[in-house]
């Protein structure tokens, strides 16, 4: 049970995998690796035999290290194979929850905050709703605008509605690195687990991709209002996001510790604030005065 009350039933109710394949596929092989690592334990003397048979010129003992050491690969790939399909699973909704609250305890005043951006929300919107919960909580009359580069609104609505805070949520289609509205739109902004995915398409460690995600935190950082706060929690390229934003000459930067996520350990939440009186940075670029009707 986590600090919301809720325990990983819920959540998995209200929200479900938008990729089962993935732990299922994990799962399968961690069975048949341990079945497999349990037939050489109980047959180990027919598969040094059979060793032997085998290589013929090996020395003694050979082929009983050779059926052991076979054997014990085989048991570890198979608890390898569990963690990764056990953490696979707890990333994709239970921690994915539990850093959305994290992130939302990071805005120390929710009362204020009338315009929320999340980018990236995807289809079952979980920092979405936390956010909107937050609002409901706070007794604001602020609304949270999610959006994702396909068009998940159905979804992530249906979760809004389960959540009891559909009328604090807006979904909008979209391209992070062109975001659609005007400039200082936002009081707060967030984004969870889905920066390091911009830029894949030219590798992940590409000049090209860490330029794609510069462009979105650039965009980020266009839409905050001026003393906005902003909130990202990522995967791998955090210390790129660092030093993007003080490129971008943000304020009160702070990196969270490290929490391992879908494997991958070095994932951290990054605050920063907006300064009162922001100038433009390098590589930040106005958008057109005609898209500042959608604020």
């Amino acid at each position: 049970m986590g600090k919301t009350g809720r325990d990983w039933t819920q959540i998995y109710a209200i929200y479900g995998m938008d990729d089962w394949q993935t732990p299922v596929f994990l799962l399968l092989h961690a069975i048949a690796f341990s079945t497999l690592s349990l037939l050489f334990l109980i047959y180990f003397d027919p598969i040094c035999v059979f060793f032997e048979s085998l290589f013929p010129g090996l020395p003694g003992g050979a082929a009983r290290f050779g059926a052991g050491f076979t054997g014990s690969v085989t048991a570890l790939s198979a608890v390898c194979l569990f963690f990764a399909a056990g953490n696979i699973f707890y990333s994709a909704v239970s921690l994915h929850w539990d850093m959305a609250q994290r992130m939302v305890a990071a805005v120390p005043d929710w009362s204020a905050v009338r315009h929320t951006l999340d980018v990236g929300c995807g289809g079952r919107g979980i920092l979405l709703n936390s956010v909107a919960m937050q609002l409901k909580k706070a007794g604001s009359s602020g609304r949270v605008v999610g959006l994702d580069r396909r068009n998940n609104a159905v979804s992530t609505l249906r979760t809004a509605a389960v959540e009891g805070v559909q009328e604090y949520v807006t979904c909008r289609e979209g391209d992070a690195r062109r975001l659609p509205f005007g400039d200082g739109c936002f009081d707060v902004v967030v984004s969870a687990a889905f920066v390091h995915t911009v830029g894949k398409e030219f590798g992940p460690r590409t000049a090209a991709a860490t330029a794609e995600r510069g462009r979105v935190l650039g965009e980020v950082v266009r839409v905050l209002k001026s003393g906005g706060a902003g909130v990202v929690w990522d995967l791998v390229h955090v210390p790129e996001y660092v030093q993007r934003l003080r490129e971008l000459k943000m304020e009160d930067i702070r990196v969270s510790e490290r929490v391992t996520a879908f494997m991958v350990s070095s994932s951290h939440i990054v605050s920063f604030r907006k300064p009162s009186h922001h100038f433009m940075s390098p590589g930040e670029v106005r958008l057109d005065w005609r898209f500042n009707n959608i604020c």
